[in-house]
């Protein structure tokens, strides 16, 4: 009997740390996986870096984009410094 395997619906994405900080780095696209019907996770990863390699694997559906990694700092509002345009100097 033949079986048929399900094509992969997921993309695969892993953190690769970059810099002194746990959160400070980038998702790279390492492979491809599916959710089978029992619930089970199949994972395919065809490759992982060198060095830095969390341990952190993201699966998205094909064609989504991986998370947003949080900036080390908060985000400047504009409306926080809306006077900053304004001249300070002595006259």
């Amino acid at each position: 009997m033949i079986e048929i395997r399900k094509p992969f619906t997921h993309t695969c994405f892993i953190f690769k740390r970059e810099g002194k900080r746990p959160n400070q780095g980038r998702w790279l696209e390492c492979g491809v996986g599916r959710t089978e019907a029992d619930g089970k996770i199949n994972v395919y990863i065809d490759r992982l870096p060198v060095g830095g390699f969390s341990g952190k694997i993201h699966m998205v559906k094909i064609g989504g984009q991986p998370p947003v990694v949080e900036p080390e700092r908060p985000a400047r509002r504009d409306d926080d410094h809306a006077g900053d345009d304004e001249d300070h100097s002595d006259v």
